[in-house]
């Protein structure tokens, strides 16, 4: 039994329009499964795959209450793309952003809708992973955020020290999941969280219930009479277990 990482999900204002800038910002396509929800992956792409963490946009009423500690950070693979793919996000409406990050090699931008997001110098070890290198989850320890997704998750777990962490999918493709550790207070806080699915055959009931052995808890974001479970890693950290299939 295991989970995989399947999507990262986006509160919005406008579902549409944030899912249209990180389609273009990607070179992705967008599809809809319902009012208010846009769901950005690559074209062609049969959902779900490891070999990419798809974006799922869903407009809420008051975005600006939902705060999460994850991220994206985008894969270059040389400096002059780095600076070409900076303009053309800047074309599509990103914004530079100052977290107090001063001289470092990669660009902080926030999106249309102020979620931040970097876009990294390139390095050697995300140059297979596609646009998206990693999602990145701000945490106090890494080690056991480490214990805890690595064993939420059929992902292997590449490194751990006690300033971060990294996992990525079984199969070598697609970004990696990492863990960074962020001083109290000086986290930078996002409207994205974590979504995982069963594999088929396996349990949903059975999943969230090995999840909560693990030390996962019970959460409430406010998503009302829906099939699948939200819960909290042991830092607080929101994630959703969709439903298997």
């Amino acid at each position: 039994m295991a989970l995989r990482l399947v999507q990262v999900n986006f509160k919005a204002r406008d579902d549409s329009a944030l899912g249209r800038f990180w389609a273009e910002a990607l070179g992705w396509g967008v599809s809809s499964e319902g009012p208010g929800v846009t769901n950005v992956e690559p074209l062609g792409f049969v959902w779900p795959d490891p070999a990419a963490v798809c974006i799922d946009v869903v407009t809420v009423p008051d975005p600006e209450t939902v705060r999460y500690r994850a991220r994206l950070d985008l894969a270059t693979t040389s400096e002059a793309h780095q600076a070409q793919l900076v303009a053309h996000l800047l074309e599509l409406g990103a914004t530079p952003a100052d977290a107090g990050q001063g001289a470092v090699p990669w660009r902080l931008l926030a999106d249309p809708e102020g979620n931040l997001f970097r876009v990294l110098e390139p390095r050697p070890i995300y140059q297979d992973t596609g646009p998206i290198a990693a999602v990145v989850v701000s945490c106090a320890d890494p080690r056991a955020m480490a214990r805890f997704w690595g064993g939420a998750m059929d992902w292997t777990l590449h490194e751990v020290t006690g300033d971060h962490a990294r996992l990525r999918s079984a199969k070598g493709v697609g970004p990696y999941l990492e863990f960074l550790r962020t001083p109290g207070g000086k986290t930078v806080w996002g409207r994205v969280h974590l979504d995982l699915k069963p594999y088929p055959g396996d349990d949903h009931g059975v999943e969230v219930a090995r999840l909560r052995a693990l030390g996962a808890t019970d959460a409430d974001v406010g998503q009302g009479d829906v099939p699948w479970v939200c819960l909290a890693d042991a830092e607080g950290n929101e994630f959703c277990v969709l439903t298997a299939g």
